[in-house]
């Protein structure tokens, strides 16, 4: 189904249902500060499985980030970081970037990479942060992408309606939470002692 909720006043009865429906191991696409993303609830396997078949990825070698609502649970599946790193991201966020980090045994087994590391997204946007509140943990997100007929090139697409029409078979839910961007986050790895940019995108990261 196609829920349009609003961006900056999103609707307490869509966010629900849009919530309930990953808490039944449902998937949705909706959106974020940067591109539209499709997620589902990090604790149900058969829904990771499901969002992986989709992307055509292996869920150990997917770069699949958490988006969460605050960084109050970042202990729950971050492994302990310095100052630094914490200073760094509450400058940063909610805005438009991931953070990599050490994973905790907490993250679930389906999801560790062999690095064993763990991408943190806290999105500016209103609609993604009530629906992962309301849920109560993170969603598992990956970013949303088209492959164009021309040479195989991938594009972010940034329509709703556009979106709905090619996965509506696929997904449970697809927010319409108006025009998406079609650049996606910048990355930062912190899991070494010098903190780098692996790929430069939307954002521009206060030090």
């Amino acid at each position: 189904m196609l829920l349009r909720i609003h961006p900056e006043t999103p609707q307490e009865r869509k966010i629900k249902e849009a919530a309930d429906c990953l808490k039944n191991g449902g998937i949705i696409i909706y959106p974020t500060d940067t591109v539209y993303g499709i997620g589902c609830d990090i604790f149900n396997v058969r829904a990771i499985e499901r969002v992986c078949a989709i992307k055509e990825i292996k869920p150990e070698k997917a770069n699949l980030s958490f988006v969460c609502h605050d960084l109050s649970h970042l202990s729950d599946f971050a492994l302990p970081f310095d100052k630094q790193v914490y200073k760094l991201m509450n400058k940063n966020l909610p805005g438009p970037f991931t953070f990599i980090l050490n994973a905790a045994n907490t993250v679930p087994k389906l999801l560790r990479s062999k690095r064993k590391t763990v991408g943190i997204r806290v999105p500016d946007n209103a609609i993604a942060r009530a629906i992962v509140r309301e849920l109560g943990n993170p969603i598992l997100s990956a970013s949303l992408k088209f492959t164009t007929d021309e040479e195989d090139v991938l594009e972010y697409p940034t329509d709703p309606e556009e979106i709905y029409e090619q996965y509506e078979q696929l997904v449970d839910i697809v927010i319409d939470g108006g025009y998406g961007n079609n650049t996606p986050s910048t990355i930062v790895d912190c899991t070494e002692p010098e903190i780098t940019i692996v790929r430069q995108g939307l954002g521009e990261l206060l030090w």
